[in-house]
């Protein structure tokens, strides 16, 4: 249904079978050199900005050494993931805490660890800060309202109106905090560059109206994550992405551009990780029916949580592939005793009719989200092993 080389080149798919041909099924193999190779191209599309990595779409060991290594700053949303960081001589300046639901002590926790950055998109939250965490650098999360075009989007939890954001920042100089920035997330897999035009004019309003009318300067805009990974649905490659952006900014604060950060997370992994998964059974629902069951042992609660509405539609591939395969529709499920666990049923996937029991699916882009969404043990299951690739 897929063709392989557009998602894995040869030379890399042949490393990972010989990686993973006696690895017990089902496991997430990481590929480390690409994601190299993506945080290079992030860094040269943006040369402006910089990179705060989302610990939370990969938090492997390896993957948050080698980004320590090649001088990623860091996204955190919680004190796990700070003491994580932190074991690798990371230091509290290239941290932000950018997660606005928080508890007091855990502001304490990251003052206290040298953290000197925090979001915030509330007063009582903003008043925690302040009492916990006095001095430090806050930007605002706005609401972003048009990120519906993104596949994951994030619109409701998080965020505030514009006007609200207007008031936490004058209300944090208030406190004794420096009113530092704004931040937006136009959604996750976000394939309407032009959702970053609209969120980019509603920072460049707070930058202006708070100087004019308050005689704050603000300093930073983080722009989030939302770029994109390879999946079947298409989208703009990353260089479009950059120029189409760098205009927006250019458009709306001229030549001398705030300060920038970028919060990757599934455009930097994504496409470095490839899940095993093995068919347990292929079962038809009556004598007739068109369609098989396919029931794997990867699904929604152990790795795969981003089928939810069939919002993340990764390429899948068997090892029975062949060119001229005969192929027929299939639905897609996991191994547990929860009929949630469907991965893909309205989205018609197609897949080898010689497929049987024991035969391997090979889920391609599955670097972000899936390790880390793992449950601990539904159906006394285990958490998804994932292993790293050189």
């Amino acid at each position: 249904m897929f063709n392989r080389a557009d998602f894995v080149s040869d030379y890399d798919w042949k490393r990972f079978l010989k990686f993973s041909e006696n690895l017990e099924t089902p496991n997430i193999v990481i590929n480390l050199h690409q994601i190299k190779q993506n945080f290079i191209k992030l860094q040269d599309s943006f040369p402006f900005a910089y990179i705060y990595y989302a610990i939370k779409s990969n938090p492997g060991d390896p993957v948050l050494k080698l980004l320590a290594e090649l001088g990623s700053n860091f996204d955190v949303a919680s004190i796990y993931e700070l003491d994580k960081i932190l074991s690798f001589n990371v230091h509290p300046d290239k941290l932000s805490y950018g997660n606005t639901i928080k508890k007091a002590k855990d502001i304490k926790y990251f003052y206290d660890k040298g953290v000197r950055m925090f979001a915030t998109d509330s007063k009582d939250d903003l008043k925690n800060i302040a009492k916990y965490a006095p001095g430090s650098r806050i930007y605002v999360r706005m609401l972003v309202e048009n990120s519906q075009t993104a596949d994951w989007p994030l619109s409701r939890k998080f965020g505030c109106h514009p006007d609200m954001a207007y008031d936490l920042l004058v209300q944090a100089k208030n406190l004794g905090l420096t009113p530092y920035g704004v931040s937006f997330h136009v959604g996750s897999q976000q394939r309407d560059i032009g959702a970053w035009d609209d969120a980019i004019a509603k920072a460049k309003y707070l930058f202006s109206s708070l100087e004019e009318e308050e005689g704050i300067r603000l300093s930073m805009i983080n722009m989030g994550g939302g770029f994109p990974a390879h999946y079947i649905q298409p989208t703009n490659e990353l260089k479009d992405y950059a120029s189409e952006i760098t205009r927006y900014l250019h458009d709306d604060f001229g030549d001398e551009l705030p300060m920038i950060i970028l919060e990757p997370g599934r455009s930097l992994v994504g496409d470095c990780g490839i899940l095993t998964s093995e068919i347990i059974l292929i079962s038809r629902k009556n004598n007739t029916a068109l369609q098989r069951w396919v029931y794997q042992d990867a699904g929604k609660f152990n790795g795969l949580i981003e089928t939810m509405d069939e919002a993340m539609k990764y390429p899948i591939v068997s090892e029975k592939d062949e060119d001229n395969a005969k192929e027929g529709e299939v639905i897609i499920a996991g191994p547990t005793c929860d009929s949630a666990d469907i991965m893909y049923e309205d989205f018609k996937y197609k897949l080898p009719l010689t497929l049987k029991a024991g035969d391997k699916l090979y889920w391609l882009s599955t670097g972000a989200y899936t390790s880390s969404y793992a449950s601990v043990e539904f159906n006394g299951f285990p958490p998804l092993k994932t292993y790293f690739m050189e």
